[in-house]
């Protein structure tokens, strides 16, 4: 079995460990911000990291209603501004801690007057102990290139951070839960790997809070299948995009029940029509009818899903890269770290 595949494994457990050693830490953060609100939230990050701070942005901004931005590093690294950043909470996001330009932006941040926050699975790392505070990813050694089980807990952070600062119920102490359902499918993900063996070239959709998981699934098929993967929300495809679409083209959908549903289920039918090879993955039936082929998740609402529903696209990276007969491992020309400035 690949590093990949182990530490897809190992998601339920990290999840558990990191809901027990965090939660605590997290809401008494929160406190300390709904004392003193933050008028704006910017959130650091590249690579699977960045993608995770996009879902943060949604779930944020939805459930504490503070506006939230992603932060270009090359404004702080290479063009020095000087920015008010007074009253904001800027958060940088990174497996290792040790991303030059992430950590360059945080310190740019403080002399601008914000509070910082690392998400990190380093408690050691240069990020963790130059912000304010930073909130640990209880995975373990992460040892394969492409991260896995990191990103699902940054999602979990976010998650613990956006219920501790809007004072929400969400039962996210079911998410290991869900996760381990979602490692059932793995067989099913098997099954249909070999047809998309000779894939050179796929879209992959999503919106909402699971448009950060078309990033994500995108950049795994790239990094361990070398497979051009263009990833858009449902709504952006539809202006323009689609328009590269013929028959037997690959598109990959998530598409959880809930305010996103109707549409992409209406994008799968029109993908119908020009022909389009669709890969649904759902927890809703007529949206798995809808499409070429589904794989069909657990029902869990669309708030707690992109942690469940991103596991199966892992699995379809880390099998399809041996369908290829490549290492998902060891990608060619990356690395664990990266350094950018």
């Amino acid at each position: 079995m690949s590093l990949m595949l182990s530490e897809i494994e190992q998601q339920p457990t990290a999840i558990e460990k990191t809901i027990k050693r965090e939660s605590k830490k997290i809401e008494r953060f929160a406190a300390r911000l709904r004392a003193n609100r933050p008028r704006l939230i910017v959130l650091v990050a590249r690579g699977s990291s960045d993608n995770a701070a996009l879902f943060g942005r949604y779930l944020l901004e939805t459930t504490t209603g503070i506006p939230v931005s992603l932060a270009a590093p090359a404004v702080h690294t290479l063009y020095k501004a000087k920015l008010d950043l007074r009253e904001s909470l800027v958060v940088g996001v990174s497996q290792s801690g040790e991303g030059v330009d992430i950590n360059l932006t945080l310190e740019n941040a403080k002399r601008c007057g914000a509070t910082t926050l690392a998400i990190t699975n380093e408690a050691e790392s240069s990020m963790a102990k130059l912000c304010d505070e930073a909130f640990l990813i209880h995975a373990g050694r992460e040892r394969s290139v492409a991260a896995t089980k990191t990103y699902t807990g940054q999602l979990l952070i976010f998650h613990l951070l956006a219920r501790a600062l809007s004072g929400g119920k969400e039962e996210l102490e079911r998410l290991p839960e869900f996760a381990a359902e979602a490692l059932k499918l793995k067989p099913d993900v098997a099954a249909m790997v070999e047809r998309y063996a000779f894939m050179e070239q796929c879209v992959v959709v999503g919106r909402g809070l699971n448009y950060a998981n078309a990033y994500e699934f995108a950049i795994k098929l790239m990094e361990t299948c070398y497979v051009v993967a263009e990833r858009f929300s449902g709504a952006d495809f539809l202006h323009g995009p689609i328009a590269m679409v013929d028959s037997g083209f690959p598109v990959f959908v998530f598409a959880p029940p809930g305010p996103t549903l109707k549409g992409m289920k209406e994008l799968l039918t029109k993908l119908h029509g020009i022909g389009a090879e669709t890969l649904a993955i759902s927890g809703d039936a007529s949206t798995l009818k809808a499409a070429s082929r589904g794989i069909k998740m657990p029902r869990v609402d669309e708030l707690l899903s992109p942690i469940p529903y991103v596991i199966p696209a892992q699995l379809f990276a880390a099998l399809l890269a041996e369908a290829k007969g490549l290492s998902p491992d060891q990608p060619r020309s990356l690395s664990k770290v990266t350094k950018t400035v």
